[in-house]
């Protein structure tokens, strides 16, 4: 089966076919997609998924789709009152991804879609949601152009973009020091953390004291570690995304340099740490959503109870992230009792999310979520297999402070049209 062919994954479960299809073979598992409960086709409503399902970002992408699922299967499968599906597709490359997207739409029918695990890959399909006029909502990519000058009013993103979730994690990293390190990856979200951290440390009259962009899926990190520990920076500022992170953290500790030079990076994910280990696990990070978090809205503990019962394991960050866009998602189609894309897009600009004191919710400037952010640090000592992150502030602290670190829609190059 190539990437490109259907291998999408109905509800319950990620590994069971459609209800009333345990019937079919292998052979028509493989083919393109065919729609199996055609009795009921003209009443189910369809919801795209589509995300990564091979490479170092699977990790991350298990959990959304898990977080993603459980939101369906909390509303007991329904949405506006009708059957409920989710429809999974590939994320192979930018170009497949496409491709992707647009087959989700023109053969399996769906009415919204959900994904971008990788910013080089939402980049494209954000593209062809507007293309198509289709609602999409990126659950995980953080490029700043993504809502930047990419934007699209088909299109909305969870994620705090790039250049300000750096603004929000600067005043911790100065006060480590001016003197970094850059390790980024060579691809958009690596870029985006380098261009974005260069000009605040140079703002503050820092200095870079090594730059490297390294290709994704890099296997050997060591004669990078060993220009590190020969640069003596103050600080590492790293930018290279999930299975990588977890590569070069373990190589950083099997050569002695655990506890030597802080390493900070921005949207972490808690399984990039998790498949550490304790020995190796160091650094401080930026994340939307930690599952200990005590300042966790009801709902939210709620979710994390429920991840916890179903998986065996708890939420990590990228689950409450694919569960909280689907629930907006799902909350705005029933809002709206109606499919049509202009609907759906109406009732997403008006939800929200969180508590009174902590709302959060899509900008329709640029339809990105404003939502407050957490600077987490790797515990000194790791005794639980699972709890690995200190809580050490919430940013910004108040919503006036929300409103001028995001900027305006137009500041950061986004016409709506």
């Amino acid at each position: 089966m190539s990437k490109g062919e259907n291998t999408n994954l109905l509800l319950p479960r990620r590994r069971d076919v459609l209800r009333g299809a345990s019937a079919l073979g292998a052979a028509a598992l493989a083919a393109p997609f065919v729609h199996t409960r055609s009795a009921r086709a003209a009443d189910t409503v369809k919801i795209g998924l589509l995300l990564a399902k091979t490479g170092d970002i699977a990790a991350q992408t298990e959990y959304l789709a898990n977080g993603t699922m459980l939101a369906l299967e909390q509303r007991k499968n329904t949405v506006m009152g009708k059957p409920a599906e989710l429809v999974w597709y590939d994320e192979p490359s930018p170009q497949g991804a496409q491709q992707n997207f647009q087959k989700l739409i023109q053969e399996a029918g769906v009415v919204a879609v959900l994904g971008g695990a990788l910013s080089s890959s939402a980049l494209a399909e954000e593209a062809t949601a507007a293309r198509l006029k289709v609602p999409f909502i990126i659950d995980n990519a953080a490029a700043t152009d993504i809502t930047g000058k990419n934007c699209n009013r088909y299109t909305f993103r969870l994620n705090t973009p790039v250049a300000v979730q750096a603004a929000m994690f600067a005043p911790f990293l100065l006060e480590k020091g001016k003197r970094w390190y850059f390790l980024t990856a060579s691809y958009a979200f690596g870029q985006d953390i380098a261009k974005s951290f260069k000009e605040l440390l140079t703002k503050a009259g820092g200095t870079i004291v090594g730059d490297d962009s390294v290709p994704l899926n890099t296997p050997d990190y060591s004669s990078f570690i060993l220009k590190i520990r020969d640069a003596k920076p103050d600080m590492i500022l790293g930018g290279v995304p999930a299975g990588d992170l977890s590569t070069f953290l373990k190589q950083w500790a099997e050569m002695g340099m655990k506890g030597k030079i802080p390493i900070c990076e921005i949207a972490i994910g808690d399984t990039d740490i998790w498949s550490v280990g304790p020995e190796a696990a160091t650094g401080l990070y930026t994340s939307l959503w930690w599952y200990k978090n005590p300042a966790n809205p009801p709902e939210e503990q709620a979710f994390a109870d429920a991840y916890l019962k179903k998986y065996g394991k708890p939420a990590a960050d990228k689950a409450w992230m694919g569960w909280i866009t689907a629930k907006s998602l799902f909350d705005s189609i029933d809002a709206a009792k109606s499919t049509e894309p202009d609907a759906i897009i109406a009732a997403l600009e008006s939800w929200q999310g969180g508590t009174a004191d902590s709302p959060y919710s899509y900008r329709k400037g640029d339809h990105q979520m404003m939502l407050k952010n957490l600077v987490v640090q790797v515990k000194p000592k790791i005794t639980d297999k699972w709890d690995y992150f200190d809580v050490i502030a919430t940013v910004p602290k108040s919503a006036a402070e929300l409103d001028q670190v995001f900027g305006s829609p137009a500041a950061n190059g986004c016409t709506m049209s």
